[in-house]
């Protein structure tokens, strides 16, 4: 059975702003905890608390502040070895973090953030994840739009959000042959379909009197609706659904899912096929470029989950050298039950390989200078970073190595991981080994590096001006939202969203 980290965390009575181990973000199944990982686990409830005691703060308080993370990263350090730049001063002065971190200092902007408006996970209700064959219980407010705009905006330091989609179409007619418009638009359980991530955005920019602070996507795909009497994509409706998400959703990108099948077509899609091939086409003449896709955590579909490989990666860029294609979780192929992760992925400390990421890396160094293929880091910094900082060294060190620190994008994956701060300041503080650098030609991380990652690099693609003002959410926005913000003191909530197993 699985539960939410966060609820198996009050039970234990864990306190802690980064996760202790490996997080299902509805992708996978939950890893058991490593030995390593319960080390990390323990050193920061003793860390935690005597520093508590000491500087006479509750410890739920004290985890909530910079010394609170520092404290987490000393931890990993002394189990891990030296992963994360941080000093002892840090867990114990607030001052210490913010003269070597302070607020602000980077231009964050987050190219995957998800919520479920309300909505309760059912990913499994799904025709397309049927067979993972679990009922859960779940938290639809930890879920919601509005958790999502409290734990992005006002417990992180990002800037900018894209809101990304998850697999599913809109419904064009309804019975009466009518067009709907909003939540009946929705077939079935409406996750996070089109029209909501246009609304939610237009919300938030709202919010921000205007300014940009939010993107959405566009869910639409080539097999999204299917002539089932001719067994091809039904180009009509495909065409109508991509004006509708260009020119009234304004939408900024697409995000495909090449092992789904919502329109029930009998398979998936694959990134150099002939239909994906009309659909650039198609979108490139409505000036929409920016492609957006899903590789790696395939199982989802057991039948199309090997879809999931980047391979197809290299001939569409090269066929499409004016479209740009963001690979999201840089591939992190991700077995779905694996009890040794570094073993199932086939992870090779010799090499500094494992699946598919190196099937991503190949591509580029057969075509060096192909210049439109990105990186992308959701859910892919983050569970490597706790599953084993070495491989996070290599991941993040091959990214750069190969695509060039300007081609290595930010994104979180987050709401399922909760807040992202606790990555933003992992992500800060992280860096690539001396001998791992000397063996396999890596690079450390410098600021100019972790800033054109964290968001100028994002930037850059959709065309946002990171000088141009931008103004912060108005403190009464969650009012407005219809929730209260000061519920938890106005803390970040330290919670994970997503799910581990029961009894670990």
């Amino acid at each position: 059975m699985w539960v939410r980290k966060a609820d198996r965390d009050r039970k234990k009575g864990v306190i802690s702003p980064m996760p202790t181990q490996i997080v299902s973000n509805e992708e996978f199944i939950p890893r058991p905890q490593t030995e390593k990982q319960k080390q990390v686990e323990y050193l920061i409830g003793e860390l935690s608390e005597v520093r508590a005691r000491k500087l006479g703060m509750d410890r739920r308080t004290f985890m909530s502040t910079s010394m609170g993370l520092a404290t987490c990263f000393l931890a990993s350090n002394k189990v891990w070895g030296n992963n994360f730049e941080v000093e002892e001063a840090e867990t114990w002065e607030p001052a210490a973090s913010a003269e070597k971190y302070p607020k602000g200092e980077y231009f964050i902007m987050d190219v995957q953030g998800h919520f479920t408006d309300g909505y309760t996970l059912q990913f499994r209700n799904m025709e397309f994840i049927k067979n993972m064959g679990f009922q859960l219980k779940n938290d639809k407010d930890a879920y919601s739009f509005v958790n999502f705009v409290k734990e992005m905006y006002f417990d992180s330091e990002t800037d900018v959000v894209v809101i990304s989609g998850v697999p599913g179409r809109e419904r064009l007619r309804d019975e009466k042959g009518n067009i709907p418009e909003g939540r009946a638009r929705s077939e079935g359980i409406a996750i996070l379909p089109s029209w909501l991530m246009a609304e939610s955005r237009d919300k938030i920019n709202a919010l921000a009197g205007g300014t940009t602070r939010c993107y959405a996507q566009g869910n639409l795909a080539p097999n999204h609706y299917w002539d089932k009497v001719n067994n091809k994509p039904d180009k009509a409706a495909i065409l109508e659904q991509m004006d509708r998400e260009i020119f009234k959703y304004k939408i900024a990108s697409w995000k495909w899912y090449c092992h789904t099948d919502p329109g029930r077509s009998g398979g998936g899609f694959q990134l150099d096929d002939d239909n994906a091939a009309w659909f650039y086409e198609e979108s490139r003449k409505r000036g929409l470029k920016i492609f957006s896709v899903h590789k790696g955590y395939s199982y989802q579909s057991r039948t199309l989950g090997h879809l999931a490989n980047p391979k197809d990666v290299e001939k569409a860029a090269l066929n499409n050298p004016d479209l740009t294609f963001i690979i999201y979780h840089s591939a992190l192929k991700h077995g779905p039950n694996e009890p040794d992760w570094e073993k199932a992925n086939e992870y090779d400390p010799t090499t500094g390989d494992f699946l598919w990421h190196s099937v991503l890396m190949d591509i580029k160094k057969r075509n060096p200078k192909m210049n439109n293929v990105y990186c992308e880091l959701g859910s892919f910094f983050g569970p490597l970073v706790i599953a084993n900082p070495v491989v996070a060294m290599h991941g993040i060190g091959k990214n750069i190595k190969y695509y060039g620190v300007d081609h290595v994008v930010w994104g979180t994956d987050c709401l399922w991981w909760g807040s992202p701060q606790w990555l933003i300041d992992a992500f800060k503080r992280f860096q690539i080994s001396d001998e791992l650098c000397e063996r396999f030609g890596y690079k450390k991380l410098t600021k100019q590096d972790k800033a054109k990652i964290f968001g100028l690099n994002a930037a850059k693609i959709y065309g946002l001006d990171v000088k141009k003002k931008r103004q912060a959410l108005p403190a009464d926005a969650l009012d407005k939202l219809r929730m209260a913000y000061l519920e938890q003191g106005g803390q970040r909530s330290n919670e994970a969203y997503g799910w581990v197993r029961a009894g670990d």
